[in-house]
Order: C-alpha cells, then sequence, then structure tokens
C-alpha cells in the first residue's frame, strides 16, 4: 500500500513539473517545442493596429503560430535557410526591425510635451489671427484676356461661369472661380495686397499680376479668423511635432557619422 502512495506521489510531482514547461508552449511540433511567446507577440502587433484581439482570433492566432512552425522547418529541411538569398533577405529584414526599435526607443525617451503642443498652437494662433477673406478668382496667361473679362464682368457677365470657361487655375476654377476662406498671408504678395483693398462684393478695376499670370479677383467676404480650439487639434499637432523631433534625430546621426 505504502508503495502505491509513493508511485502516485511521484506521478503527481512529475505532472506538476511539466506544467511550467507546457505552459511555455503552445505546441511541439514534430518534437520542437513552439513557444507561447510567438502569440503573444503576433496578438501584441494586431493590437497595436486596432483590432480587438477576442479568444477566436486568439485561436487563430495560435494555430497561424503552429502552421509557421511546421513551414519553417519544412523550410529549414530543404536547406532553404543556408542560401545567399535567405541569408540577404534576413541581413535587411533585421536591419529594419533594429532600426524600428531605435527609433521607438527614441521616442519614448523623447515624447513632445503638453507645453511644446501649447507653444506650436499659440504660434499657430498668432500667425493666423486677424480677417479671413473669401475670394474668387480668374487666372489667365495674358494681361489684355484679363482686362476683357473684367470689362465683360461690368457689363453683367457672371463670375462664376467665365471662371470655369476662362480660368486656368485648376484648382478653384471648376469651382467658379472660389477660393473658399483664407488668411491673406496664404496667398502671394501680390495678389494678398490687391485682395486687401477690396471691400464686400468688390471687383478688381485692373489685372493683378503675379509669379502665375494674370488675376481677375473679386471679394465675397470678410470675418474674423476662426481658429479651432487647442484640444481639437491637438493630437495632430502632437504627432507632427513628434515625427519633427524624428527627422531630427535622423538627421544629426546622418551628420555625425563618418562616411567614406
Amino acid at each position: 500500500m505504502n508503495k502505491q502512495i509513493a508511485s502516485a506521489c511521484a506521478a503527481a510531482l512529475l505532472a506538476l513539473a511539466a506544467l511550467p514547461v507546457q505552459a511555455q508552449n503552445v505546441a511541439i511540433v514534430n518534437g520542437k517545442p513552439v513557444p507561447t511567446s510567438r502569440v503573444d507577440a503576433l496578438a501584441a502587433q494586431i493590437a497595436k493596429s486596432g483590432r480587438p484581439v477576442t479568444p477566436d482570433l486568439n485561436a487563430q492566432i495560435k494555430e497561424e503560430v503552429i502552421t509557421r512552425e511546421v513551414f519553417m522547418q519544412e523550410a529549414q529541411k530543404r536547406g532553404l535557410d543556408a542560401t545567399d538569398d535567405f541569408k540577404t533577405q534576413l541581413d535587411l529584414a533585421r536591419q529594419a526591425i533594429l532600426i524600428r526599435e531605435l527609433f521607438t526607443d527614441y521616442q519614448k525617451k523623447n515624447p513632445v510635451t503638453d507645453a511644446e503642443v501649447k507653444a506650436e498652437y499659440d504660434k499657430f494662433v498668432a500667425a493666423n489671427a486677424g480677417k479671413e477673406y473669401r475670394a474668387r478668382h480668374i487666372l489667365v496667361p495674358k494681361e489684355e484676356e484679363a482686362k476683357a473679362i473684367i470689362t465683360s464682368l461690368k457689363k453683367g457677365g457672371k463670375f462664376e461661369d467665365i471662371a470655369k470657361k476662362q480660368s486656368k487655375d485648376p484648382g478653384s476654377g471648376a469651382k467658379g472661380g472660389d477660393l473658399d476662406w483664407a488668411n491673406p498671408g496664404s496667398y502671394v504678395p501680390e495678389f494678398s495686397k490687391a485682395l486687401q483693398t477690396l471691400k464686400k462684393g468688390q471687383l478688381t478695376d485692373a489685372p493683378v499680376k503675379s509669379q502665375f499670370g494674370w488675376h481677375v479677383i473679386r471679394l465675397d467676404d470678410v470675418r474674423e479668423a476662426q481658429m479651432p480650439k487647442f484640444e481639437d487639434v491637438k493630437p495632430q499637432i502632437t504627432q507632427q511635432m513628434a515625427q519633427q523631433k524624428l527627422a531630427q534625430f535622423q538627421d544629426e546621426l546622418r551628420t555625425k557619422a563618418k562616411i567614406e
């Protein structure tokens, strides 16, 4: 009886000792353990993309990891991991992963602060505050053509129709010359100066020359600049500044490197 108890205890101990090993592996394929860490890593990648890892999806991930192991073992059996092409691709993949880790590490250690984001927002507001103008224009290559358009408009011609037919500006021409709301600073100096001399509903008496050609301008409306709320644009500013910081870091590394 004592021997039976001893045997049962020994079997139980062996089973308990094996549990941690089993827990570390999702499966054993052809005698080779497949670690659960592969499942966790793949699940983490999917989670980063914003897709929730449900129990059903987790089961699919496990099957994917096991299938990959089967295919990988077969490729190794055929010696494909010893080819020059494979080694080159492996080296390139290693570079890409290591570089990604470098950039991730840099951004983690050099985050964009709330103070930096607020300062950037304040700078944007200061540069864009004031008045916004809603204007239309017709762009043509020759002064004589622009003068003829002004004459036609003063005789009752419809600005929108003429813009659609004759304007060489591909962006606004199809919209009847509409440039939407904009700060004067967003236009070339000649255009901006002429625009700010007009009153609501007024047309330029003479064509305005710029690097793009000759403009016929009409001011449709004026308003105080509409600034977005800080909280609404904070995520975009943060992302943009993070990219700028990373780009600066990349430039610094390239500049410091000794390249022969």
